[in-house]
Parts: C-alpha cells; sequence; structure tokens
C-alpha cells in the first residue's frame, strides 16, 4: 500500500520570533484520537496535490504517515506519530486575505483556523507570514470541516 508522508515541526522554525521552541504539535496530535486535540488539521501548499493524496487514502489505496523530525529536519530520522485511514481537505482560497480565511464557500475567522491549526493567532500569523497567494490545502485529520 502507497504511504503519503506529512512531518510536522516539533520546533517553531528559525524564521519564527519563537524560533527553538516547541510547537505542541507532537503532543497534539498524539492526543487526536484519546482526550482531544488543538491541533485539528494543518495548512499546505499545492492543494491539487494533497486533494489527489487524499482521495487515494480515503478510497482504501493508500495511508497517511505524520511524522516528525527526530532532531534536525531533513538531516535526521523521522518518527512516526500516527497514520491516518481517512483525512479531509478543504480548499483555502486566497490565503492572503487577511480579513477572512475563505474556505469552501465560507468565511471563517482566522483566529479560529489557527487555533483549530494548534497555534494562538499571532503565532500562526507569524508562521504564514510570506504572504502565499495560490490555494492552500487544509488537512483534516478529524470528521471536522469548516464547509459542512
Amino acid at each position: 500500500m502507497k504511504t503519503f508522508v506529512l512531518t510536522v515541526s516539533k520546533q517553531f522554525p528559525k524564521t519564527h520570533e519563537k524560533a527553538g521552541k516547541s510547537t505542541g504539535f507532537v503532543e497534539n496530535i498524539s492526543r487526536l484520537f484519546t482526550n482531544g486535540s488543538e491541533k485539528i488539521h494543518t495548512i499546505r501548499s499545492n492543494y491539487e496535490l494533497w486533494q489527489k493524496r487524499a482521495k487515494e487514502i480515503n478510497e482504501g489505496k493508500a495511508i497517511l504517515s505524520i511524522r516528525y523530525w527526530s532532531e534536525m529536519p531533513y538531516r535526521s530520522k523521522q518518527v512516526e506519530i500516527c497514520r491516518l485511514e481517512r483525512v479531509g481537505v478543504e480548499k483555502l482560497e486566497q490565503p492572503d486575505n487577511f480579513v477572512f480565511a475563505p474556505i469552501e464557500g465560507k468565511k471563517i475567522d482566522w483566529e479560529v483556523l489557527a487555533n483549530n491549526d494548534g497555534l494562538s493567532f499571532e503565532d500562526f500569523c507569524e508562521w504564514f507570514k510570506s504572504g502565499q497567494k495560490e490555494p492552500m490545502a487544509v488537512i483534516h485529520f478529524t470528521d471536522f470541516r469548516y464547509g459542512g
């Protein structure tokens, strides 16, 4: 069976004001299916790719392996947190619209999106400050969806 890998950061990146501090992502994802989690999705570029991958996963042709780097990103072993056999992907249009987050035709408050991504609004803005213009993928780890 095909395996798609999604890595999450244990620490804030060097470009973030909290560089080197824990993101809490690993712990939150570990709690996804037990006590609930503050991180129920992740946001990635290349919506079309993730939509295609989600289709394969949900058809039982692949799984999603969520991992983190044991030490230095891209220079250390990956450690698996969990495997998912079902995921959801929603399209975040105009990620540079700072009034609201347009997802699947709905206007979502950026703070809600940030919190569901496991970050404070301030940390979320700092993380995504580069101003991506292309649609992004909101990859859901649970059954929750913004579009209904």
